[in-house]
């Protein structure tokens, strides 16, 4: 049965709607305090609406290679011409929709992982924990990409969602390693025992009581694992590994570099994908930091307590 509140009034109140208004001014109050949290969310809002409305921006499609090669931008190009004739400006919009795509799937599927298997044997104990724990360090001291370009080698048909899904089935073993020793800590709280002496289960305790509590470990593993997809992605279509007829940031970089266009001067090939790979990155680290503060009243506290003392400093 859903809980109610009263207003002054007498009007009962759902306490998930409570929930939520609480949130909101929360957020609200952080993105007035601080600017970070919001220019990161701008730009990824650029970001996913030139991949959105990518056919309502340009005219031309990214593999039409009817124009002028090595066209600087102008009026007609923006970002000019490839080697090929292609418009960069067409190909920098529809390669953001794959390039984020993978990115966040991949993203997704190892925080996923790492929750699972960061947390679940961490809580369990016994057997199961210290075998997760051992098969964890070695996917840590396995090194990342070289385990990337061996899988993707051997993977036939390697288009952007294989390369999406390889990376996010390889890619959780630091969050793991994160959230399990964070786990331990919050395994042996007052809050958590007292949850197992009230008859709570062990799934109710572990979601409804420890996840809660590490929301800013799993949000940061996500944007971290987020960042190290989209590079990892770039890495491995600049590298040739995956399918260079499709367009994505990475791809871009491939031809450009096949294409010599730092030998023909064209830096308005290499610039845009470069820079936009930089600028999500970017962006989805300044959003961290608003998550961390709203799950952590310590760090608005402590900004609070700075920008008072620098207000009195400054009188």
């Amino acid at each position: 049965m859903t809980q109610t509140t009263k207003t002054s009034t007498g009007t009962p109140v759902r306490s998930s709607l409570v929930r939520r208004s609480g949130r909101w001014k929360e957020w609200s109050s952080i993105l007035r305090r601080d600017k970070r949290p919001l220019v990161g969310i701008i730009i990824l809002l650029i970001f996913v609406l030139g991949a959105v409305f990518a056919p309502l921006l340009t005219p031309y499609s990214p593999s039409s290679t009817q124009f002028t090669p090595l066209a600087p931008p102008s009026w007609h190009h923006w970002l000019g011409t490839t080697a090929s004739g292609q418009d960069v400006w067409a190909q920098f919009l529809y390669g953001g929709r794959i390039s984020l795509a993978v990115g966040f799937f991949a993203g997704f599927v190892a925080t996923a992982l790492a929750v699972i298997l960061g947390m679940l044997p961490a809580y369990l104990g016994g057997w199961i924990d210290t075998v997760m724990a051992t098969f964890t360090n070695i996917m840590l001291v396995i090194p990342g990409l070289p385990l990337l370009i061996v899988i993707t080698a051997y993977v036939h048909q390697t288009g952007p969602m294989t390369i999406a899904l390889v990376i996010g089935l390889t890619g959780w073993a630091w969050g793991a390693r994160i959230l399990r020793s964070q786990t331990l800590s919050l395994a042996r709280r007052d809050f958590v025992i007292a949850s197992r002496l009230a008859g709570e289960t062990q799934w109710r305790v572990l979601i409804g009581e420890i996840l809660p509590n590490m929301l800013s470990l799993v949000v940061a593993n996500l944007v971290f694992a987020t960042i190290a997809a989209i590079l990892a992605e770039a890495s491995l279509e600049f590298l040739g590994l995956g399918n260079p007829t499709v367009v994505t940031w990475g791809t871009m970089l491939y031809w450009a570099n096949a294409g010599q266009a730092l030998l023909n001067g064209a830096w308005w090939w290499i610039v845009p994908p470069g820079l936009a790979i930089s600028l999500v990155g970017l962006c989805l680290a300044l959003i961290n930091f608003g998550v961390d503060q709203v799950s952590n009243p310590r760090l608005r506290l402590n900004r609070v307590k700075t920008r008072k003392f620098r207000k009195g400093e400054s009188s």
